[in-house]
């Protein structure tokens, strides 16, 4: 199989698994090859070739659907970022308010967390992510509802 028939197999395959996913972008890179395939992009996605080789057409993966936003939580996250207790997502993935749906949530405003205390899940790949409380506190705030993609770096509550 050529080099090209290759990448386009690769591409094709990348954009599968990003579709069926909640990732926001894949990245391979291997040697002088590198292929980066993201949803809601302002840049298009494109890989490099070794100089040798003629380039290839530059895919796009479709863009994912819109989510209905959840109640002030956008609003409100911008000026939570420079808080000092402002928690953040620590990878992209959706996350879980409670241990299984139905269950109480790990957390609820005005209650008290202490820290290394499971405060969300963040399920990224096919795995469940505890989030620990980086410290004991007060939660305030909470920016994310039960089941929301959320971003890396992404501010996801507040705890005084």
């Amino acid at each position: 199989m050529s080099k090209l028939k290759e990448y386009k197999e690769l591409i094709r395959e990348l954009a599968e698994l990003l579709d069926k996913s909640t990732l926001s972008e894949i990245e391979v890179e291997e040697d002088d090859f590198r292929i980066r395939v993201a949803r809601e992009s302002a840049e298009p996605v494109a890989y490099s070739l070794p100089p040798a080789h003629m380039a290839a057409p530059v895919m796009q993966a479709a863009p994912a659907p819109v989510a209905a936003p959840a109640a002030a939580a956008p609003a409100a996250a911008p000026a939570a970022e420079d808080h000092p207790g402002a928690i953040s997502a620590p990878m992209v993935g959706t996350a879980y308010t409670a241990a299984q749906p139905g269950a109480d949530p790990f957390i609820k405003v005005g209650q008290q967390v202490k820290e290394g205390e499971t405060i969300l899940i963040i399920e990224a790949m096919k795995v469940m992510n505890q989030i620990p409380a980086p410290k004991s506190g007060t939660v305030k705030e909470i920016f994310f509802s039960d089941a929301q993609p959320v971003e890396y770096g992404e501010i996801l509550c507040i705890i005084e």
